[in-house]
């Protein structure tokens, strides 16, 4: 069933599904409807013309087999697998080709459902399990029926269906006198090292919830689901396929040795799920903020100074190949791997830039709770901060957004009457680049610089060349003496 509102005067509406996929009928109150296909959509006939802003519902009927992915999550589609005593194990993760892969839907991120319900049928030995609040679940005929409602906006690609031999652990987390409810669903036997490795839940969402606010989605609690493929960020119940390792699947930096699937993924409950993109040319939005809020995590759990080792070590994966921007309204994304990285490091560069962590963290905040549950444009987040920041900031994410290479810091030393100048400036594809940098003289004195595109000066004394360190651990450029 898909419930709609009426935006525009119509007899007609598109819905998606990919054509491998066979629709048998369509029902509207009791009537066949008459459709015509174009590729992977579908467009309805409706027995009458609708008025703008009414609310109506269509029944599509529909069968075929799902596409199987072969790497998930990242080439998606439905997962089949085995647990060790030879059950069922099934998942979904189809973020890149939409959820019309497996059902009817509007397949568009510019327009999230405000609620879904989902049934599923099971063998009685296994469990289903999805997004938002079990509604009902019994047994019938050797089958198990069980219904789930996600009561909140969600981006289609984020419905999942979870089914397997799930053991469920309880927890709660509180805030404010305010319950949230944690619930773990793992395969039989991981019970105990699932309780362990899920301690760090609760500090977790402490620290996401001074940095961001509340968790988003409270009523619909917060769960972490075992899966067969690594993870991913499906609302309210997250794909969890880390094996309770620390790190990334064993690999970490220095002693910081979190669960990255645990960090990562849930931090795409602010950016991803609740503050969503329009377009998929803008999937920055969802990771470089959310690849930033591990460092961000990463700072307020272990400190200052392993949150900038923690961010030299995303700076060795930046791969500069193309720019992070896609193109819009063609449902191109940009550089797959530069908008977590660079996208992670170019944040931690504008904090720098508007060098006000009282001010920075603010504005993080707030654009979490204006856009929250909602979609929007890159634009409209980079109009926010530069708002809120009272800098025009445009030059800097324009350089690092729409460009693959890094700003190129310029400089050379020059003696002259006896006193050492150093000159510097930008060489940046970016007009109007004006983004700080910072240098430290004597191993001791720290200078802010402000480069532009023609060469500025600061008088350096009798020091040598050896006594200027770059602070690169602050701002993310390449540098290169003349």
């Amino acid at each position: 069933d898909v419930c709609f509102t009426v935006l525009s005067k119509s007899q007609i509406m598109q819905l998606d599904l990919f054509e491998h996929m066979i629709i048998d009928s369509i029902i509207y109150r009791n009537e066949t409807c008459t459709y015509f296909r174009e590729y992977d959509a579908f467009f309805i006939k409706f027995p009458e013309t609708f008025k703008v802003g009414t609310q109506h519902q269509v029944r599509v009927y529909y069968h075929g087999s799902p596409i199987e992915a072969l790497n998930p999550p990242w080439d998606g589609g439905f997962v089949w697998k085995e647990d060790t005593a030879g059950l069922p194990w099934v998942g979904v993760a189809c973020q890149g080709m939409g959820a019309s892969s497996w059902w009817p839907c509007k397949d568009h991120l510019s327009d999230k459902p405000d609620s879904v319900r989902v049934t599923c049928s099971v063998p009685k030995e296994l469990r289903f399990v999805g997004n938002g609040n079990l509604e009902s679940d019994f047994e019938e005929a050797e089958k198990r029926i069980s219904t789930w409602k996600v009561s909140y906006p969600i981006n289609t690609y984020n419905i999942s269906l979870n089914i397997a031999n799930y053991s469920h652990l309880k927890d709660e987390y509180v805030s404010n006198l305010d319950t949230l409810s944690l619930d773990y669903y793992v395969l039989k036997g991981n019970e105990k090292i699932a309780q362990k490795q899920f301690e760090q839940v609760k500090p977790m969402l402490a620290v996401y919830e001074v940095l961001f606010g509340p968790y988003p989605f409270w009523d619909d609690g917060y769960a972490l689901v075992e899966t067969s493929y690594l993870g991913m960020e499906h609302q309210s119940a997250i794909a969890y396929g880390n094996k309770f390792m620390p790190g990334y699947l064993g690999r970490y930096p220095g002693d910081m040795d979190f669960d990255f699937i645990v960090i990562h993924e849930s931090g795409h409950e602010y950016w991803g799920n609740s503050v969503s993109m329009n377009d998929i040319a803008d999937m920055w939005i969802h990771e470089s903020f959310c690849t930033y809020s591990e460092a961000l995590y990463v700072e307020k759990i272990y400190g200052y100074e392993k949150m900038l080792a923690y961010l030299v070590y995303q700076r060795d994966f930046i791969d500069g190949g193309s720019p992070i921007l896609g193109h819009r309204d063609v449902n191109s994304e940009g550089n797959s791997i530069d908008m977590y990285y660079k996208g992670s490091w170019m944040l931690h560069s504008i904090r720098n830039t508007i060098s006000n962590d009282s001010l920075w963290f603010s504005i993080l905040k707030g654009l979490a709770q204006k856009f929250e549950k909602g979609s929007c444009d890159g634009a409209d987040v980079i109009d926010y901060i530069c708002n809120k920041s009272n800098i025009d900031l445009r030059p800097i994410f324009n350089q690092y957004l729409s460009y693959s290479d890094l700003p190129v810091f310029k400089y050379k030393f020059k003696k002259q009457k006896g006193v050492m100048r150093f000159y510097y400036k930008w060489d940046a594809a970016s007009k109007l680049f004006d983004m700080p940098i910072q240098i430290r003289l004597y191993g001791e004195k720290d200078v802010r610089l402000l480069p532009s595109a023609k060469y500025k000066f600061i008088e350096i004394e009798n020091a040598t060349q050896t006594d200027v360190e770059f602070l690169d651990s602050l701002f993310l450029f390449e540098k290169k003496r003349d």
